[in-house]
């Protein structure tokens, strides 16, 4: 029990972590190097992304160089398990991320947030047929009704920018397959106990932020943009931000090992409410009741999708908040 308290905290942190820098890296791409033209604006998610990963990858060499296990968690890239955190790297980071900026391009960013907000079912679905991770119907139901609102939170927001509409809808189906299977495949690469969170993480960070660099970039003609970005003020700031960010994986993948990859990821994407929290106190925007009830929605259905039939319970909640 006090191990399924610790991964919901490790669940919940990941959602806050990564609404920092959800927020922040959103004020970063709202600036005047990122808006200039209409290609910066197309390429600055992709070099962000390339450099936020990369420099994530070093502040993970730095961290686990003073615990003196950088050689040992590098070594285990040739690991079987390695290689299944490498594939899961693969579809979550250059994948996922690459489909879901072709795919804001073609529908719109509202739409394609709304929508790829659907990718813990699809975990899900495949956490049930490859590791037998099963829910019971509470669960489900908590797992529906946080996507459910996350789906309104986005689609309220805003509609279809483009009128190619069936080709952005084609790469938001290949993002969140990507997003689903990134979280099921780690979990099947650390169930062996071969390769820990710590290591998963730093072998999934320098994954990206290589194919990012050698693949990802020269395609899109992203080069073109990353001198701008080193010699800016903006490369320090993304820097920083990669330390929440970081933060954010460590507890998301603590949580996978702690809770399964469905129910971390329910936790995971707690991170659309917070994010409503922190924009308000960081950016100051404004806060309505739609938004308050929609993250009170997404919140509670999150605690309900890692909650076990008894815990549901009123009285075992105030339990476990105090155990936790």
């Amino acid at each position: 029990m006090r191990s399924q308290n610790k991964g919901i905290l490790y669940g919940l942190l990941s959602g806050f972590t990564w609404a920092v820098d959800t927020v922040l890296i959103g004020i970063i791409l709202s600036s005047a190097l990122f808006m200039s033209t209409d290609k910066v604006i197309f390429l600055a998610p992709l070099v962000s992304t390339f450099f936020h990963d990369a420099l994530s990858s070093l502040w993970m060499m730095v961290y686990l160089g003073i615990k003196g296990e950088l050689k040992n968690s590098l070594s285990k890239i040739r690991t079987r398990s390695g290689m299944f955190v490498i594939l899961g790297a693969l579809l979550g980071g250059p994948i996922g991320m690459t489909f879901y900026v072709l795919s804001v391009k073609y529908i719109g960013a509202s739409l394609a947030a709304s929508m790829s907000a659907v990718y813990p079912a699809i975990g899900a679905f495949f956490a049930f047929l490859i590791l037998k991770d099963r829910l019971t119907l509470k669960n489900w139901i908590g797992l529906f009704i946080s996507i459910l609102f996350i789906f309104l939170l986005g689609y309220s927001s805003g509609g279809i920018q483009s009128e190619n509409v069936v080709l952005g809808f084609l790469f938001i189906l290949f993002c969140i397959f990507g997003w689903g299977m990134e979280c099921v495949i780690l979990a099947y690469g650390m169930k062996e106990d071969e390769v820990l969170p710590e290591q998963a993480l730093q072998i999934r960070q320098l994954v990206s932020a290589v194919t990012y660099g050698i693949l990802i970039l020269p395609l899109f003609g992203g080069y073109s943009l990353v001198p701008k970005v080193v010699w800016n003020i903006e490369f320090v700031f993304i820097a920083i931000i990669a330390l929440s960010g970081t933060a954010s994986y460590v507890f998301y993948y603590k949580a996978i090992y702690s809770l399964g990859p469905t129910r971390a990821m329910a936790l995971n994407i707690s991170y659309s409410a917070w994010a409503i929290i922190l924009s308000f106190f960081i950016t100051g925007t404004p806060i309505t009741i739609k938004l308050v009830f929609f993250s009170i929605m997404i919140l509670l259905g999150s605690v309900i999708a890692v909650a076990n039939p008894g815990e549901l319970k009123f009285k075992n909640l105030l339990k476990m908040g105090r155990t936790a």
